[in-house]
């Protein structure tokens, strides 16, 4: 786990801070975006509302997700922004977070004001992205191994030990995996192919964008991710290809959930509403954050890639994100390829 605790009032640090005690000043937020993200997103916040001391932790959806069930008779967390929308939606089922309708809400897509309406507005789309991987160029170049374009191809055995991918129970993109596969191969279909994946596994990380920064470092040839993850080590100058997987594939809907019970809900509201604004989720490209944004009128850079290029499953969230379908998953998965992990 990576976690980065940031006070942002007056001092702007990054040093490790325990969260604030309950006060009218102040917002206790987890995210679950990359960090750099979360860390620019609370440092715009709080030039526009100085008055509120926000401390951030960072942690994966599964972990941020963990956090709220530990914390229910006593909520120390009083927003959890970001991360994909599964988690976000388990955590409305089991009563985890605020029923709260902003009045921003129209301003959103349409798939963004399903994912609201779904978990009865316990949680709200911020942002869509499409599920893939990067790939090393040069690395792949080097091994003489043929690019990967669709999920067949991952198996091939010349790609032993050259693939990683998070672990679906601290993350969420490693759950959207999961998910996205049962959705186009059946259940029983996608853990035959998880098996065989599996023997070309070298790492399951905990971080859902890990597996592609290992790539671009080097350290592995393909990491499956959130496309825009890939996009973002391309634009970094890291010799990375993104790939759509031929045979179709999911996408999240990155999410934003007021705790229940949360300590600064006043606070809170005001960090929801901002975070809905146009002007707030401009601000993410800066971050080189190239989601899909969930207000219409938001700018979208130019590296963001369009759903229109993709092929895309009609993924289910409400069933995916239902809290006993998510359990036997990762009950499953953790049997069947977590037991035999490399």
């Amino acid at each position: 786990m990576r976690a980065t605790s940031i006070a942002v009032a007056l001092s702007l640090s990054c040093t490790a801070l325990p969260f604030a005690a309950s006060a009218a000043s102040n917002l206790n937020m987890v995210c679950s975006a990359d960090v750099v993200v979360c860390e620019h997103m609370t440092r715009i916040f709080s030039q526009s509302h100085p008055d509120i001391k926000v401390s951030m932790v960072r942690l994966s959806a599964g972990e941020a997700y963990a956090r709220l069930r530990s914390e229910a008779r006593n909520p120390r967390t009083d927003i959890w922004w970001a991360g994909t929308g599964d988690p976000h939606m388990q955590a409305a089922d089991e009563g985890l977070t605020q029923v709260y309708k902003s009045p921003l809400l129209d301003q959103q897509q349409d798939w963004a004001q399903k994912q609201a309406e779904n978990s009865g507005y316990r949680t709200v789309g911020i942002y869509a992205g499409a599920l893939g991987w990067g790939y090393n160029t040069k690395l792949l170049a080097d091994k003489k191994l043929k690019e990967p374009t669709c999920w067949k191809d991952l198996l091939d055995p010349g790609f032993k030990g050259e693939i990683q991918i998070a672990n679906p129970n601290s993350s969420g993109t490693a759950y959207n995996t999961l998910a996205t596969l049962v959705q186009i191969m059946g259940e029983d279909q996608a853990f035959d192919y998880l098996k065989k994946l599996n023997a070309n596994i070298s790492q399951y990380t905990k971080s859902g964008s890990a597996p592609v920064k290992a790539a671009a470092r080097g350290e592995t040839t393909v990491g499956i991710v959130f496309m825009h993850d890939a996009v973002a080590m391309q634009v970094d100058g890291f010799p990375i290809k993104t790939v759509a997987p031929c045979e179709g594939t999911g996408y999240e809907i990155g999410s934003m959930s007021i705790v229940k019970g949360a300590r600064n809900l006043a606070n809170a509201k005001v960090w929801y509403d901002w975070a809905l604004s146009a002007e707030a989720q401009s601000h993410m490209k800066e971050a080189k954050s190239f989601q899909l944004p969930s207000n219409r009128n938001a700018e979208i850079s130019e590296y963001a890639p369009r759903f229109e290029n993709i092929k895309l499953i009609d993924y289910d969230f409400k069933t995916y994100g239902d809290s006993a379908k998510r359990k036997a998953l990762l009950s499953r998965w953790d049997k069947e390829i977590g037991a035999s992990a490399q």
